[in-house]
């Protein structure tokens, strides 16, 4: 049975360098110690957590900054939105680590990772979300597993956060958590109204308890009008979560999709996370996908040059 309440890999001979470069930078060997475990703590901790699909800067971390190697006793790696991960150094047959006064604030978490003697091969052992003392007993850690979830709902906390402070932002989003108590924005029309159903899916009618609504969207190609229609299923998977089903259709009497149009799921980034495009015989194109409460996506319609852009929030 696979262990999820640590974790153990090697180290990367790129990270075992680095951490030695900078150790060499330092003015003492115990200095030069202390840096290259803090380096290589905070090295194995982003290897973990981007293989883990979370966003990392090691870059803008205070442990990579050569004033604060030299200032502070600094094991941090910053994470794109959500803040400092302090990943503190222990060794084999250690019974506690020490974390530093300057580092028990300011920080989102502590993972504590285990250097091997040969520093060829690590384990994180666990985290604590808060530390008020400078020995942090291994009783007190939560297990890895555990990590991912807690900063899983760090990162929906702050999207969420970001959408309530932006009122532009939000206003100008569809309200999809609206649409289970039937409320709907100008424009999203019954599917009844928007598609033509003796040439849609047979079970239609027979989810029709689900929120569904469509919208004509109108593409402009140089001189040529054309307009497509979107349709937003929404499925509930649990509290959490809720399945989404986009489609596009042709508008009117149209047979077919325009040829190259290209339908892309944004994230609140506006990078692309699903793509898909028209050939000369698509009848419609489908997307799905899941999104958690309080999470922003996009839809992205493009023909050309010309482009449509619908804002959503779950």
């Amino acid at each position: 049975m696979i262990d999820l309440s640590t974790f153990t890999a090697p180290i990367s001979p790129k990270d075992r360098e680095r951490a030695e470069q900078f150790s060499r930078q330092q003015a003492t060997p115990e200095k030069g110690e202390q840096v290259r475990l803090n380096t290589l703590a905070v090295s194995f901790v982003n290897f973990y957590l981007e293989c883990m699909g979370f966003e990392t800067n090691l870059e803008n971390s205070d442990s990579w900054n050569p004033v604060q190697q030299t200032l502070m006793d600094t094991a941090t790696l910053c994470l794109k939105n959500l803040g400092n991960l302090e990943c503190r150094p222990v060794l084999a047959n250690a019974q506690f680590v020490y974390v530093p006064p300057e580092v028990q604030s300011h920080r989102i978490g502590y993972a504590v990772v285990q250097i091997h003697e040969s520093f060829r091969e690590a384990t994180i052992l666990g985290f604590a979300k808060q530390v008020t003392t400078d020995l942090l007993r291994f009783d007190r850690l939560q297990p890895v597993e555990d990590l991912l979830e807690y900063l899983e709902d760090l990162s929906q906390a702050k999207q969420s956060q970001l959408v309530a402070q932006s009122p532009a932002l939000s206003k100008n989003r569809v309200n999809l958590k609206q649409w289970f108590d039937n409320i709907f924005e100008a424009g999203w029309q019954e599917i009844a109204t928007v598609l033509d159903l003796s040439i849609a899916e047979p079970d239609w009618n027979a989810r029709n308890v689900i929120p569904r609504r469509g919208k004509q969207i109108g593409l402009r190609k140089q001189t040529i009008a054309q307009s497509v229609d979107l349709v937003v299923t929404l499925y509930p998977a649990n509290s959490q979560e809720t399945d989404i089903i986009v489609e596009v259709h042709p508008s009117g009497e149209r047979t077919y999709l325009p040829p190259n149009l290209q339908v892309s799921v944004l994230d609140f980034a506006g990078a692309a996370v699903m793509e898909a495009q028209a050939r000369n015989t698509n009848k419609n194109i489908q997307l799905q996908f899941s999104a958690a409460s309080g999470e922003c996506f996009s839809i992205k319609l493009a023909l050309g040059e010309a482009i449509a852009i619908e804002d959503f929030v779950i």
